[in-house]
């Protein structure tokens, strides 16, 4: 069920970034640059959800998600380059429902979204359902990994990763759009730094890491999810 975004986010290249991955989920997606366009938008328009900047020029992310929330129960995503834990739950105590750290994933956040809108009774059930290869259950929708039934706690870059292969089970994947797709923003990525995050994700998800049946290397191309 598509929902209805507004982005408000004062650099044009993250905010196309994260229009693009949103619309690709089936999602209308309004873009604004400044905290007064997000308010008067959000008036007006009455969207499913707000993904906000916190730094943004002239009222920023964190007085509109105040102001937004003293007046709706939208759901609201907030954007941080602040990481620490003080910075985190004032967004939350603000009324937040959740939070994306920078550099981030834009699959990492349109997961987040999925959830939100989820939670908000704004998606149809099984609109989103896990990927399934043998024990190994993928749940974007709830940013969730289980293997023979036990959960497995990702980083969000290793997530990132197994995510962008579960989108099409035995499609190679070069590390290159690896990095384009499950790290997003962070532009300082080398190819090594994706063989570093394979490796981790292979120790938590691989019965043998040394063998893996689920993460596949392709020699001289990339990485693959098996098909079953």
């Amino acid at each position: 069920m598509s929902a209805r975004i507004l982005i408000a986010e004062d650099d044009p290249k993250q905010a196309h970034l994260i229009q693009v991955y949103l619309e690709r989920e089936g999602h209308s997606v309004l873009v604004v640059n400044d905290g007064r366009r997000a308010l008067e938008q959000s008036r007006s328009r009455k969207p499913d959800l707000l993904v906000l900047d916190v730094m943004m020029p002239g009222v920023d992310g964190l007085d509109v998600c105040r102001i937004v929330r003293a007046e709706s129960d939208v759901p609201i995503l907030l954007l941080t380059a602040r990481s620490t834990e003080d910075d985190k739950l004032l967004g939350l105590d603000l009324g937040a429902d959740d939070y994306v750290t920078k550099p981030f994933s834009p699959r990492e956040l349109a997961a987040r979204v999925r959830a939100l809108l989820r939670r908000a009774g704004k998606t149809a059930p099984g609109s989103a359902a896990p990927r399934v290869v043998g024990d190994l259950v993928i749940d974007a929708a709830r940013f969730e990994v289980r293997v023979n039934g036990r959960p497995v706690l990702l980083t969000a870059k290793e997530f990132g990763i197994l995510e962008t292969l579960a989108a099409e089970p035995g499609r190679v994947f070069t590390r290159g759009q690896i990095i384009d797709r499950a790290f997003g923003f962070d532009h300082h990525v080398l190819d090594r730094t994706v063989d570093a995050h394979v490796m981790h994700l292979r120790r938590k998800i691989e019965d043998d890491p040394l063998q893996p049946r689920y993460v596949q290397t392709v020699y001289g191309r990339g990485y693959r999810l098996a098909e079953s």
